[in-house]
């Protein structure tokens, strides 16, 4: 879906933004700026969408976003709810590739900062003990000011560069930045969706949010999303399932119906293509290491 161009603020006293986000969720607006994007989920969970990915976040991600790179952070439903007592927390990091001075990134001994911000335009996540070292510096970032503000920022980018990662959207093209009312349309869709996945969602109710026929939201959804309505769909049932097989509270079968799928077969089908694994393949490589992360950034 085409996103909504997004005015990072920063100051001309400063060189780059931090923010510390504490509030009931992050909101829905799907949204890209020319600033990369260093996003650490301290508390929250959902579903995130970055570039044509759609894949589960919870607290201890830590996420670079290049330049232009789509994104939104989408929390649980139960986020939104009034009086819920729920809370998302964040340490968020905007910067300019040259934020520091082109000279400064060009110097031969920070040859792998270019690189990284390369790599960084498919998005990263970033893996292993690294999340925490960053996680850190981040908290020490947001709380620091004058130089100890551009050594922090300076040490974030070194482990950054050292760091393992794996790639979000390795085959995500930004189209054309959408206008007002289309963008409205498109959150319209993507609210639906991610309240009713549970639920049968036909072409002619999503159609008529649009306020398309079926026809022509069809191609219209391909357009925006580079995939078909019905496998946006399957991917945001995909990601609620692979949550519920990490909490490891209820069988696969019951969790194939709770989220939305009416069929076993074709739910097992489904998840091997979006996951390149099987239900159980799935959860015995992940349940410990989100037990882990549980116990990282916690800063």
């Amino acid at each position: 879906m085409k996103p909504h161009f997004h005015k990072v603020p920063i100051t001309l006293e400063n060189s780059f933004s931090i923010r510390h986000d504490i509030a009931p969720n992050f909101g829905t607006l799907w949204h890209y700026h020319p600033e990369l994007e260093l996003h650490c989920t301290i508390k929250g969970e959902g579903v995130k969408f970055i570039g044509d990915n759609v894949s589960n976040f919870s607290g201890g991600d830590i996420i670079l976003l290049g330049e232009n790179l789509p994104h939104t952070w989408h929390c649980k439903e139960e986020y939104f709810q009034d009086q819920s007592g729920l809370e998302a927390e964040a340490l968020v990091l905007h910067f300019h590739p040259y934020c520091l001075g082109k000279d400064f990134i060009n110097l031969p001994e920070l040859y792998l900062i270019p690189k990284l911000f390369e790599k960084a335009k498919k998005g990263l996540a970033i893996q292993g003990e690294s999340k925490s070292k960053i996680a850190s510096l981040l908290r020490q970032l947001s709380e620091s000011k004058h130089l100890d503000r551009i050594l922090h920022f300076i040490a974030i980018l070194k482990i950054l560069s050292e760091a393992d990662t794996e790639t979000i959207a390795p085959a995500y093209a930004l189209h054309q930045p959408s206008n007002a009312n289309e963008m409205v349309r498109l959150e319209r869709i993507f609210t639906y969706v991610l309240s009713n996945y549970k639920k049968d969602v036909s072409l002619e109710e999503v159609a008529s949010l649009a306020n398309m026929g079926v026809t022509s939201f069809c191609r219209y959804f391909k357009g925006m999303t580079h995939k078909t309505f019905s496998e946006f769909l399957v991917e945001v049932r995909i990601s609620n399932v692979c949550r519920a097989l990490v909490e490891n509270r209820l069988p696969t079968e019951v969790i194939c119906f709770e989220c939305g799928f009416n069929n076993v077969s074709n739910f097992y089908r489904h998840f091997k293509k979006v996951t390149g694994m099987t239900p159980f393949e799935y959860k015995k490589k992940y349940l410990e290491g989100y037990r882990l992360r549980a116990k990282e950034v916690q800063v």
